[in-house]
């Protein structure tokens, strides 16, 4: 076999692969879709079909009914916008200083504070949760804004990406009489759409499918998310699976939005990330 057959051969190995990995991904998103069209009886019918013989389309109009979904919606909309902006902020801020700005320690408090992604929620969800309590913060959705809008993984993120950025760049700046924050608003921040991109997927990915710290600070159904929202209505109507995945698929929507608008820097900010220690 020729060596020019042999890389053609691989070629194709690789993508029939990355195929099936694609379809065997997708095939329960299909499923959900196909079962949120579906009466509740035809949901579990063997084989499965795919295409509902009459579509239930009303199944999109009862969930808005039974439960007040556009309050949660609106909600994690607040939540979702206003901590992944915060988190924009805070982050590229203080990556900005652990990358650019040479300070004593630097080093050291960069890892200590990125060293608290290995440290569970868990661990110190109950300590969180009475600091809230004597801020009178439970149940209202600062409680998460506050918590949630500082990003370790965020400022590793955008650190990561700075080091990569010329660093002549901020010394020509400093010459010519910009300061610190000019620096980073003028000539870091426009370079940095990638990872801008990157943050901002994880982030507003995180915080709509966010569901364990909703549970644990919201407790008034005004204030609840989309996510507590699905499991009350898995709780009550427990029996109607196609009114379930029509809920359910209306909450990926806004996910699928978000990744298709900002795919191009998405695989940008991840292949160019980190590319420097």
């Amino acid at each position: 076999m020729k060596i020019g057959d042999k890389g053609i051969l691989v070629k194709t190995a690789s993508y029939a692969m990355m195929i099936i990995v694609s379809i065997a991904v997708l095939v329960p998103f299909l499923w959900m879709l196909s079962a949120s069209l579906k009466v509740d009886a035809d949901v579990f019918e063997y084989p499965i079909r795919w295409i509902p013989q009459t579509p239930r389309w009303e199944n999109y109009s009862e969930i808005w009914e039974i439960l007040p979904f556009m309050t949660f919606y609106k909600n994690t909309v607040i939540l979702t916008v206003t901590i992944t902006i915060a988190s924009l902020i805070t982050s590229s801020l203080a990556a900005y200083a652990f990358s650019k700005i040479k300070f004593p320690g630097r080093n050291l408090i960069f890892i200590c504070y990125v060293g608290t992604i290995a440290v569970p929620f868990q661990v110190y969800m109950i300590p969180q949760y009475i600091m809230m309590k004597n801020l009178h913060l439970t149940d209202t959705l600062m409680a998460l804004i506050l918590l949630q809008s500082f990003s370790a993984f965020g400022v590793f993120l955008f650190r990561q990406f700075f080091i990569s950025i010329p660093e002549e760049l901020s010394e020509s700046a400093r010459i010519d009489g910009l300061g610190e924050f000019g620096i980073y608003r003028k000539i870091i921040l426009p370079l940095s759409k990638p990872a801008i991109a990157t943050l901002t997927i994880f982030q507003f990915v995180f915080v709509w499918n966010n569901f364990l710290e909703p549970l644990v600070y919201l407790t008034s159904t005004g204030n609840k998310t989309i996510q507590l929202g699905i499991r009350m209505f898995i709780t009550q109507y427990t029996a109607n699976y196609a009114l379930i995945m029509a809920a359910t698929v209306v909450s990926l929507v806004p996910i699928a939005i978000m990744f298709l608008s900002m795919q191009k820097f998405f695989i940008e900010g991840i292949a160019t990330t980190g590319i420097k220690g």
